[in-house]
């Protein structure tokens, strides 16, 4: 009997374990991530820059156009650039790229791409609203709120400055890596 009882009970053990195990729930850290407008962590940049080229552009017919500096002059951070939950680019060092966006509002992301962890959760989102025909600047810069660590901030700014800011930066020129 005492036989019988063990293995009812052993055969009955992966049965209960499969039932008591809690069914997997989403990844609540990459849904908030998507929220604020970046991509899949899972995906890194290639970025070659050119100091030599300074290239601008007009927004397209029904379009609006946005840049991103970055004026980062210590370490050199590799940072994508995500909007609406896709990555878009990438800047390294004191650089800047630019895109289309549609009219309408949108979550602009950028992180510190890095394979330290306490790095990679570095970066900054914003909200904005683009309009058609309109260019939008934004900036990667060092929080200078965190005196003692690192910290990178993403802000709006003004469109001389940005075209100051481009005439001293390398155009960056990114890609996905495979």
């Amino acid at each position: 009997m005492k036989k019988s009882v063990f293995s009812m009970v052993l055969l009955a053990a992966p049965t209960l374990a499969q039932n008591s195990t809690p069914s997997p729930l989403p990844d609540q850290a990459a849904t908030a991530r998507t929220a604020a407008g970046c991509g899949p962590r899972d995906i890194s940049f290639n970025v070659k820059t050119d100091k030599a080229k300074h290239p601008t552009a007009k927004p397209e017919s029904g379009k609006a156009l946005v840049y991103v500096l970055s004026d980062i002059q210590t370490y050199k951070p590799l940072t994508r650039v995500g909007i609406d939950g896709l990555w878009v680019g990438a800047n390294h060092g004191e650089s800047y790229f630019f895109f289309p966006v549609s009219p309408g509002d949108h979550h602009l992301c950028m992180d510190w791409q890095s394979s330290v962890k306490r790095i990679s959760n570095l970066g900054s989102a914003l909200t904005f609203t683009a309009e058609a025909g309109k260019t939008y600047y934004f900036r990667t810069a060092r929080d200078e709120k965190k005196e003692h660590e690192l910290g990178l901030t993403l802000e709006p700014i003004d469109p001389a400055k940005a075209q100051f800011l481009i005439s001293s930066s390398a155009f960056s020129d990114s890609h996905p890596k495979k």
